[in-house]
């Protein structure tokens, strides 16, 4: 019978978590690995859990594991760190079917992760919706929203300190309209919501702690996926997954200066953009790339290397600066504060490639092994 390994919490020793201001954390998947092209249950998967790392250190440093139950299905942005690095928000879309170990099932977990415990710890699991993917807290630390991708819905949650308290869901489309991610503006009146299902990305109005549907959607291309908004709140990135069909997918810019905010550019990235991360200054944008190197390699749309492209962002538009290629079903990536240092997920390696950036080109630099595939990952938003 299929059993799945036990994950001892591993903490490094004489590193305090709380010494440090610019932590990354990421979730491991443990329980999907890629066999020619297709998501497969390993026979013996490795327990999900979380990484935290110290970004500020050069090379990364990991600083702690804590199990916690993830997953690779939706957007890298399953993860939230709080502004002032207290806590963090993990979300697991499916997890493995008991019924069948050999399946993955709907998963509506979300889990809270106290960063600053001594060693860090998860401390409560709440139920959010069916298909729980992206998440994000606003500024403030007192709202976190989930987009939930099988259930047409965002779960809003209200926050005093580190306890989350459910405060309702948004209904926005039938199940099949595939809410993916959900970023908040700078200022926390207004919130994005990607929509994979039906091409739509929904504007949310955000007053104290309640949330509405603000019944204006926005069209960007095909299956909007993962969103991010600028530290200045004047743009947003997304990045159009597309339907896997081998063709050229894109990623769109959408202007937030502007009312009603609008998509006002759209230009070609290659297959499958599966994550966006905007740099902390809102110069630089890294579009995470899968290439065709998560399809069967018999296809004829396969590519033996994914992509890390960066833009540059000048004003509404973007201006492709650098490239450099990945390993394959590559997920997230997050920078540094300074935006010289960028950490990019692969699923197949079970590593986080990382590279320098100063400004024109990528680097290739030692890459952090981890124990499963890294799905999901960011920083708190500086």
């Amino acid at each position: 019978m299929l059993r799945q390994a036990t994950l001892a919490l591993v903490v490094l020793p004489l590193i305090s978590l709380a010494a440090h201001a610019e932590l990354a954390v990421s979730a491991q998947d443990g329980k999907q690995v890629l066999v020619d092209g297709v998501p497969t249950v390993p026979d013996s998967p490795v327990a999900d859990y979380v990484a935290i790392f110290d970004l500020g250190s050069n090379p990364p440093k990991l600083m702690a594991e804590v199990p916690a139950p993830t997953s690779v299905v939706g957007p890298p942005q399953s993860v939230a760190v709080a502004p002032d690095e207290s806590f963090a928000l993990v979300t697991s879309a499916n997890a493995i079917d008991p019924a069948d170990p050999k399946k993955v099932t709907l998963n509506d977990k979300l889990t809270v992760i106290d960063l600053q415990s001594s060693p860090p710890q998860a401390t409560a699991t709440l139920t959010a919706g069916k298909g729980a993917a992206g998440v994000s807290i606003n500024r403030a630390g007192k709202l976190a929203l989930v987009a939930n991708r099988s259930e047409g819905t965002v779960s809003v949650f209200t926050i005093d300190g580190k306890t989350l308290t459910p405060a309702g869901k948004i209904e926005l489309g039938d199940d099949k309209s595939g809410p993916s991610h959900v970023v908040f503006s700078p200022d926390g009146k207004t919130a994005l919501v990607s929509r994979d299902g039906d091409s739509k990305i929904s504007v949310l109005s955000v007053d104290g702690g309640k949330v509405t549907y603000a019944k204006r959607d926005l069209s960007a291309g095909v299956r909007p996926y993962s969103i991010e908004m600028s530290a200045s709140g004047e743009v947003a990135v997304v990045g159009n997954a597309g339907t896997g069909s081998g063709d050229a997918d894109t990623v769109s810019i959408i202007d937030l200066k502007v009312s009603p905010a609008r998509v006002v550019d759209t230009l070609t990235v290659g297959q499958t953009p599966e994550g966006v991360r905007i740099s902390p200054d809102g110069k630089y944008v890294a579009v995470i790339v899968a290439n065709g190197s998560n399809k069967p390699k018999s296809s004829p749309f396969f590519n033996d290397n994914g992509l890390v492209k960066i833009f540059a962002i000048n004003g509404t538009k973007l201006t492709a600066v650098t490239e450099a290629k990945t390993g394959h079903w590559c997920q997230g990536a997050v920078w540094n504060k300074t935006a010289t240092t960028l950490m990019v997920q692969c699923m197949v390696e079970h590593e986080l490639q990382v590279f320098g950036f100063n400004g024109k080109t990528l680097t290739p630099r030692n890459p952090i092994k981890l124990k499963a595939g890294p799905a999901g990952i960011r920083t708190a938003e500086w």
